[in-house]
């Protein structure tokens, strides 16, 4: 049921960009199937116009955050710029996007001195120092103040949020990617009150408190959830050990560097289709036999098999059921993988159409554990012995390749003519030791 829906999702998509009614920016390089699309100015307006008609959607600001009749009514919220979240006042919302903060610039400006929000924005980068500035600046009456002022706000409207919209389907704190937030001191208890939810996304907000609460347990509808918080100062995230019970997941982003308390079981998410920075140290590799619906996975940090038999390479059960999986991306640039296990891994990927390893290896996987499915491959930071293009030219259906940052011991590398007929586009870029 869900693939049919999904295939005529599909569909209905494709046959908006036919017509020109949307704009495809961008396509997934090996299926060319739609990733992200732009609207149109006019067919923008027109949305927005039969929107508002229709009372489909609510966009909130500051100019009409008093009109409660309105408020009161609609299902789906977006907040374009900073607002008391208070303002909503609907039990009945479906939808909340926020790209922004919870409250207004001029609330901050009011708490603050100027040149020390100034100082904030320059090095908002850094929460360490940030941390210590604040905990230097105790011996002034107001700025411990404003600190905890801002905090508790975001965290009333936390609880504002969890607790007075309840029915909840979509909650997005969307963000630049080079803007991160501090969102509060912490993610409170009351987000598991959201049951209803089915998509969450906290990426790129930062908490000062990295601990979230195992009350995300109770969130058992939920199809989508992105972990990926801000983590500029590359401080570690504790995940409890609570997403196995979210039993119909289907894509999961984890965060990028968790705390070493955290040990998570995922083998019961049998409908996951997407898997993103998943490792062997923070989550348990056999589970990925029990996820047979994968389609993309991206392991951040270390892989290791344990209890791997190298002396018998074939006894060695299957890591993934990889009948689905079309994705597979390694990175972790301070490591080193071997080079045995991950024939192995790749040897399970029968259906791979995507190869990203950004991890230090000394030679290419064996032709014989590739995909011949393969289209794009991207390899980047490792060292070889030896030109690896004999081996990539021999793949009918590779389409882009993607050499970078690679150091070469051969000073010269062979792309055949008749190698890869299908090849689209051949990338080098700081190819050490090549001369031709």
């Amino acid at each position: 049921m869900v693939e049919k829906s999904q295939k005529m999702w599909r569909n209905d998509l494709m046959e908006l960009a036919e017509r020109c009614m949307i704009q495809v920016r961008k396509r997934d390089i090996t299926t060319f199937k739609i990733k992200r699309i732009h609207k149109h100015d006019l067919m923008r307006d027109l949305c927005l116009s039969k929107a508002k008609q229709e009372s489909f959607v609510f966009i909130v600001d500051q100019s009409n955050a008093s009109s409660s009749s309105m408020i009161r009514k609609v299902r789906r919220a977006s907040s374009q710029k900073s607002l008391r979240i208070q303002c909503i006042k609907s039990p009945n919302l479906l939808s909340l996007l926020f790209f922004n903060g919870f409250s207004p610039d001029e609330e901050t400006e009011k708490l603050f001195p100027n040149i020390l929000l100034n100082y904030i924005d320059n090095h908002e980068d850094n929460l360490n120092k940030l941390r210590l500035i604040f905990e230097s600046l105790l011996v002034c009456d107001t700025v411990p103040v404003a600190v905890g002022v801002l905090f508790s706000k975001a965290q009333g409207a936390w609880r504002y949020m969890c607790n007075n919209f309840k029915l909840l389907r979509v909650l997005n704190y969307k963000r630049r990617l080079d803007n991160e937030v501090i969102a509060g001191r912490k993610l409170p208890n009351d987000i598991g009150n959201l049951i209803h939810l089915r998509f969450l996304s906290l990426r790129g907000i930062v908490f000062w408190w990295r601990k979230l609460p195992s009350s995300l347990g109770n969130l058992r509808c939920l199809l989508t959830l992105d972990l990926r918080l801000g983590n500029k100062d590359s401080q570690s995230i504790h995940v409890p050990n609570v997403i196995w019970k979210m039993k119909k997941l289907r894509h999961l982003y984890l965060p990028l560097k968790y705390n070493s308390k955290t040990k998570l079981k995922l083998g019961t998410l049998r409908n996951l289709q997407t898997l993103v920075n998943f490792n062997t140290k923070s989550c348990y590799l056999k589970d990925l036999m029990n996820v047979t619906n994968l389609r993309e996975l991206a392991i951040k940090g270390p892989f290791e098999i344990e209890d791997f038999n190298v002396e018998e390479l074939e006894k060695n059960p299957p890591v993934i059921e990889g009948k689905y999986l079309y994705s597979l991306s390694i990175i972790d640039r301070g490591g080193r993988i071997d080079m045995r296990q991950l024939n192995h891994l790749l040897s399970s990927c029968i259906s791979l159409c995507k190869l990203c390893l950004d991890v230090k290896i000394n030679e290419l996987p064996k032709y014989n554990h590739l995909s011949s499915n393969l289209a794009y491959i991207k390899l980047s930071y490792y060292k070889v012995d030896d030109d690896p293009m004999p081996t990539l030219e021999k793949l009918p259906n590779l389409r882009i390749l993607k050499l970078l940052n690679v150091a070469l011991r051969a000073n010269k590398i062979v792309y055949s003519a008749q190698g890869s007929p299908k090849l689209e586009s051949l990338r080098l870029k700081q190819l050490f030791n090549l001369e031709e």
